[in-house]
């Protein structure tokens, strides 16, 4: 049926039109009365008929009074009059269903009646009783389907206004929901973690200016922790403005995206901070990564820092941890894994490796790591290798969302079943 709907929409006038022309043309040559060939005067009437509402097609008021007087020539001269009848009625539709006023469409209505009733002038009674009778047909019935459709046009147009409005308003509510969550983060960050950050940073200031005598090796971590505090402020600051204004720092590109050829220094940074940790680490970084687009680089990095991180807080001194990061046809692969021998200094939870001996209800790195893996496309993979540990993933060149891998399941301790709880550290 929607083809029907199609026929009677308001900027398909022509094609309407040009079907009843050819219904009428249909009509003088097949459907005349038997016997009976149609005359030279009912063609051209009706030619005029077919003309006027093609040529007039924009204009149905203009064309209603062309109709109305090609019918009232017909009354007059022919004995069938079905052509101009019925595109008189037609015009009256036109009217009708179109954008016009009451009053047009009642003095349409009036004038089609008048030129019917003209072929009842001096008749018999019966015949003007018919006549009376038969403009419910030629009258009452255009009017009636012309109103039908434009009811039907008005309440299309109207849903189609509700859904929209609908729509913003959904989409409204949900930006207003996201600002508020968005808010509420910012605050915590701001009032609670970036508090303590600062705190900190100032207390190991403090104390690098009050401890004079400190052992070297001692200034120098405490240097690094300095630093290290220091830039994790600069990245909270960047992250709350992100969460209030994401318009003013280009939503969150400032915290997804590295210049491809920063990429292989931040991973050197990287490697030796956790050498200044005590940990040794062993890395083969393809040229390639380099080249690799903004995103993928800033997951690689990211990847690095929180593993390299873990196997500095979970593994003993003496631990290796091998970097692999390599780039083949398009696709970066990625592996940490590490040794887990000797004994745990003061304070490290034994057992080494990234996750082993964390504690139940530890942080997120793991979970961070495998979200990040998964908005890319890849999976990433977390168990035991051997006395150590080991993680490891594979970024694809081109992700697709149909392509995106269920991502598996990470044991949560060294020797623990795979399907325990991860307690997972920040």
């Amino acid at each position: 049926m929607r083809w029907v709907g199609r026929l009677f929409n308001k900027r398909d006038t022509l094609v309407r039109l040009t079907l009843l022309d050819l219904a009428g043309v249909g009509y003088l040559v097949f459907c005349t009365q038997a016997g009976r060939t149609p005359t030279v005067t009912q063609w051209i009437l009706a030619v005029g008929a077919f003309a006027a509402a093609l040529l007039l097609h924009r204009r149905p008021v203009a064309n209603m009074v062309v109709q109305a007087a090609l019918l009232a020539a017909a009354i007059a001269l022919l004995d069938d009059i079905m052509i101009n009848q019925v595109g008189a009625s037609w015009a009256l539709i036109e009217i009708t269903i179109g954008a016009y006023r009451a009053r047009t469409i009642g003095l349409a209505a009036g004038l089609l009646a008048v030129v019917d009733l003209t072929n009842t002038i001096g008749a018999p009674a019966d015949r003007v009783a018919a006549g009376v009778v038969g403009l419910a047909l030629e009258v009452g019935i255009p009017l009636l389907l012309g109103l039908v459709i434009r009811a039907n046009w008005n309440l299309a147009r109207q849903a189609q206004e509700r859904a929209a409005a609908e729509q913003r308003q959904h989409e409204s509510e949900s930006r207003a929901a996201r600002a508020d969550e968005r808010s509420a983060i910012a605050r915590e960050l701001h009032d609670v973690v970036a508090h303590h950050v600062a705190s900190m940073v100032l207390r190991v200031g403090v104390a690098r200016h009050v401890l004079t005598d400190l052992d070297p090796r001692v200034g120098e971590v405490f240097d690094d922790v300095h630093g290290t505090g220091t830039a994790a402020l600069g990245e909270l600051r960047r992250l709350v403005a992100v969460l209030r204004d994401p318009d003013g720092v280009r939503g969150d590109a400032a915290l997804t995206a590295i210049e491809p050829s920063a990429l292989p220094a931040a991973i050197g940074a990287a490697i030796d901070r956790a050498r200044q940790a005590g940990i040794t680490v062993e890395a083969d970084l393809d040229p390639a990564i380099g080249s690799l687009d903004a995103v993928r680089g800033m997951a690689v990095l990211r990847l690095t820092q929180e593993a390299l991180t873990n196997v500095a807080k979970h593994a003993s001194t003496s631990a290796v941890a091998h970097l692999v990061v390599a780039v083949r046809d398009g696709v970066v692969h990625w592996e940490v894994a590490d040794t887990g021998r000797g004994g745990a200094p003061t304070g490290v939870p034994t057992g080494g490796g990234l996750l082993a001996g964390v504690p139940s209800g530890g942080g997120h790195g793991i979970t961070g790591m495998r979200e990040r893996v998964e908005v890319l496309g890849g999976r990433l993979e977390a168990g035991p290798s051997g006395t150590g540990w080991r993680v490891r993933t594979a970024l694809p060149a081109v992700v697709a969302a149909s392509d995106r891998a269920p991502v598996r399941s990470v044991p949560g301790e060294r020797g623990a079943p795979a399907d325990s709880p991860a307690p997972e550290p920040v």
